[in-house]
């Protein structure tokens, strides 16, 4: 393995047993966005949910961005990094001259230079978005990418998860309510 890869096999299982051991999507998020900027060497990470009221995407999580850039704006899905309907990642090596950015400026003045945004999707809907943010200009390897794919499926596995582990107890709840002697 080249010593530039920011992601490898031990850096991915360590997320992922973050994922199976998380006990809400809130927790989950924070502790995946530290581990991907503390292991990766990145300026931060973020996941993103969507809202489907008003179109833009949620921060769930994030790690290694100043409360002023994340405090931006609204993230409008047709209007930030374009998450592609054919569920690939979207890569900005440089940002310097991009214009796919939804805040250029902001995204200058942060110092973030590449970003990788990567959807979240369940059954091949799209729910939000894993973004990598890197200080320098970065092309990420298809090795990396593939194991941030992986970490994008297992994401949205769990909310999937914590969203019917919710039903599930507010369906107790209204039961235990109405009929407290069943139980």
């Amino acid at each position: 393995m080249s010593s530039d890869h920011k992601i490898d096999l031990e850096r991915y299982k360590l997320i992922v047993e973050t994922v199976f051991d998380a006990n809400n999507p809130t927790i989950m998020g924070s502790q995946i966005t530290h581990l991907l900027v503390s292991t990766m060497g990145v300026k931060g990470a973020s996941i993103l949910v969507v809202n489907p009221g008003t179109e833009s995407l949620e921060i769930l999580a994030t790690k290694g961005l100043s409360i002023g850039y994340v405090n931006k704006g609204p993230i409008l899905v047709d209007k930030s990094i374009k998450l592609l309907p054919n569920l690939k990642p979207v890569i900005i090596t440089d940002t310097k001259g991009s214009d796919r950015l939804q805040y250029p400026e902001k995204a200058e003045k942060e110092g973030i230079r590449s970003i990788v945004s990567l959807p979240i999707n369940l059954r091949e809907k799209i729910i939000g978005a894993l973004r990598i943010y890197h200080s320098e200009p970065w092309e990420a390897s298809k090795l990396e990418l593939s194991y941030l794919k992986l970490l994008t499926l297992n994401i949205g596995m769990a909310l999937r998860y914590f969203r019917l582990s919710a039903v599930v107890q507010c369906t107790k709840d209204t039961l235990d309510e109405l009929h407290p002697i069943w139980l």
